[in-house]
């Protein structure tokens, strides 16, 4: 992935649970969700066997785990692990943890999981269908047979007719202090954006803003569905959120065979 993605992480690691009103809330809200569909995708008797290779500094892994999931993790952003890393010793909750691009997992000794997660518009991110090709192929080679693959896409179906340009922004109070957190879309051509992601917290005697900028890519429902089946999953299907109740449409695939 490229190099800007990383450093982008990077410089939010920090920074990321700012986004949420409350983190540890939606960290629950999230995994009561998708620990419920993984449930009843793997269909394995124990907890099941789940590699989250976007990580992040580990929204879904650290829920996951917390919900008695054997979870192991990865991200490319040394940052992010290293958050995530924290954030699980202060929980007390086993989470094993690996830096490793998704575009390459061979830095993941294990195999032959019940799931592969990759969630939060984390594909987006790669800049071409080759791309997303090569990291369904990693992503299937770290399957079982018949396991699952869960994935997270904002709903570009219908953004790439309506090219917003603003996100909304979100009001919240830190013990009384406002924090706004809002995003500005750069529209390169009718596929790419540049996201623009403000934070800014009333501090003791004035304000601060902080500026992240990385790159994203439309990628249509339609289109992942067949990069998934051409690197050997079937049975692909797409949950959006007004059935689900996640915050992004939700794919859902079975690892069929080895590309």
């Amino acid at each position: 992935m490229a190099e800007g993605v990383k450093h982008f992480y990077d410089r939010l690691a920090s920074n990321y649970h700012l986004i949420f009103e409350d983190w540890d809330a939606s960290m629950k809200r999230q995994a009561a969700v998708l620990g419920a569909l993984l449930e009843r995708e793997c269909g394995v008797p124990s907890a099941p066997r789940i590699l989250d290779c976007a990580c992040g500094i580990g929204t879904q892994a650290l829920g996951l785990a917390s919900l008695g999931f054997t979870v192991t993790a990865c991200d490319l952003s040394p940052a992010s692990v290293e958050r995530t890393r924290v954030e699980a010793a202060k929980r007390r909750l086993n989470v094993r943890l690996f830096v490793a691009d998704m575009l390459d997992l061979t830095e993941i000794p294990d195999s032959n999981f019940d799931a592969v997660m990759c969630m939060d518009n984390a594909l987006p991110h790669l800049e071409s269908d080759e791309q997303l090709f090569q990291a369904a192929t990693q992503i299937r080679r770290k399957l079982r047979a018949g396991a699952t693959f869960m994935g997270s896409i904002r709903d570009y179906d219908t953004l790439v007719q309506e090219r917003p340009v603003v996100q909304e922004p979100a009001f919240f109070s830190d013990q009384g202090r406002r924090r706004i957190v809002h995003q500005v879309w750069d529209w390169s051509d009718e596929r790419r954006y540049a996201f623009h992601l403000y934070i800014t917290r009333e501090l003791q005697g004035g304000w601060e803003t902080q500026h992240y900028v990385s790159n994203c890519r439309a990628v249509l429902r339609e289109e992942f569905s067949r990069i998934l089946q051409a690197a050997g999953f079937v049975g692909c299907r797409w949950i959006l959120t007004a059935e689900s109740g996640f915050y992004q449409p939700i794919v859902l695939a079975k690892a069929d065979r080895t590309p």
